[in-house]
């Protein structure tokens, strides 16, 4: 009865505080906010614009055509707060969105980060979501959310590897007993990828293109291995010599080949988790293999690509996009579990 009052009044978030998207989930509900992780805000008085309006999805469709006396920011760079001021911001606007508090009562809340980041970094996480409005706070590693969110048995004597591509790092670990055994944070993602897309298309065409346009043709041709029959897309840019709009013919193949070196960084990453890990544990991935989540997951073969440069199965999760943040709605259902292995700080219930 009371978690029923509870939840009503104030219910338990869990937050997915992503580079490129912040997903929040509610107990019981699932995924309720997905939004960009952006702000938009004035470079005159660094105030976000029409009073916290310019957040999320409103945000990034002024990326790369704002005016010069607005700006379009990210408060999060690889996994890391960089901004603290508007991330807390941020934080209040998706978390009122959510869940609209009544009774003055502040939420608990499950933040999934980088498992690599510094203790002066979780610090800030901390402070960025007190002061955005959350009562109680938990962390937890992106790997073991994702893990959990994927349905892995990690609470077995089993190695269960996971290895999330996110917009801004590339989580790779390998669990077992409810545990990371062995763990790799990279800064190799989905963000790294649009770059060498956008790099490519300048060198091979002379033609500039905005990083918003680089994704855009990553999620249309893009793959990590060849395709059945393979794809083709029409991009418009800056021409680098004429200075004068041009169109070009991108084939999926060329994409593949500005990819490359950011796959094949990954691989290097998840083979240092494997080295990092007991060989009892090894042997239990020639079976039970490699799950992949994080919008990087969507890139077409990847799984193929991973399975063909490691010799052992790989999998992607139904829904790569969610499934941390999925992981984190599961750690709130069983809270009076998972709560002992978080790291907590802030005011109880």
């Amino acid at each position: 009865m009371l978690n029923r009052l509870r939840d009503w009044l104030c219910p338990d978030l869990g937050i997915d505080l992503g580079t490129v998207n912040t997903l929040i989930t509610l107990r019981g509900q699932g995924v309720v906010l997905n939004e960009p992780t952006i702000v938009a805000r004035s470079k005159e008085t660094r105030q976000i614009l029409g009073r916290g309006a310019a957040i999320g999805k409103l945000a990034k469709q002024m990326v790369g055509r704002t005016p010069g006396s607005i700006e379009a920011v990210r408060p999060i760079k690889h996994g890391v707060i960089t901004d603290f001021h508007l991330c807390e911001q941020m934080l209040n606007y998706f978390i009122r969105k959510a869940a609209p508090p009544k009774g003055g009562l502040r939420p608990r809340v499950v933040i999934a980060v980088p498992s690599e980041i510094s203790p002066v970094e979780k610090r800030a996480v901390f402070n960025s979501a007190e002061r955005a409005g959350a009562g109680r706070i938990y962390l937890i590693e992106e790997a073991k959310a994702a893990s959990i969110g994927a349905g892995l048995p990690i609470s077995e004597p089993l190695a269960n590897m996971i290895c999330d591509i996110g917009g801004g790092t590339t989580e790779t670990a390998i669990l077992s007993l409810g545990e990371i055994v062995a763990s790799q944070s990279t800064r190799v993602a989905g963000d790294e990828m649009n770059e060498a897309i956008r790099d490519y298309i300048r060198q091979r065409y002379s033609l500039r293109i905005g990083i918003g346009t680089a994704e855009q043709i990553k999620i249309e041709i893009g793959s990590a291995a060849p395709l059945a029959s393979e794809l083709n897309t029409e991009v418009r840019g800056l021409d680098g010599i004429s200075g004068i709009p041009r169109k070009a013919t991108i084939t999926s193949e060329e994409i593949r080949e500005a990819l490359v070196e950011c796959l094949w960084k990954i691989v290097g990453s998840i083979k240092l988790t494997i080295e990092g890990c007991d060989p009892e544990l090894i042997g239990d991935l020639a079976d039970t293999g490699l799950v992949l989540t994080g919008g990087g997951a969507l890139l077409r073969n990847a799984g193929q690509f991973f399975q063909e440069h490691l010799g052992i199965p790989v999998r992607v999760d139904d829904e790569p996009l969610t499934t941390v943040a999925r992981g984190t709605a599961i750690c709130l259902e069983h809270l009076h579990y998972w709560r002992k292995k978080f790291q907590t700080e802030g005011a109880g219930f």
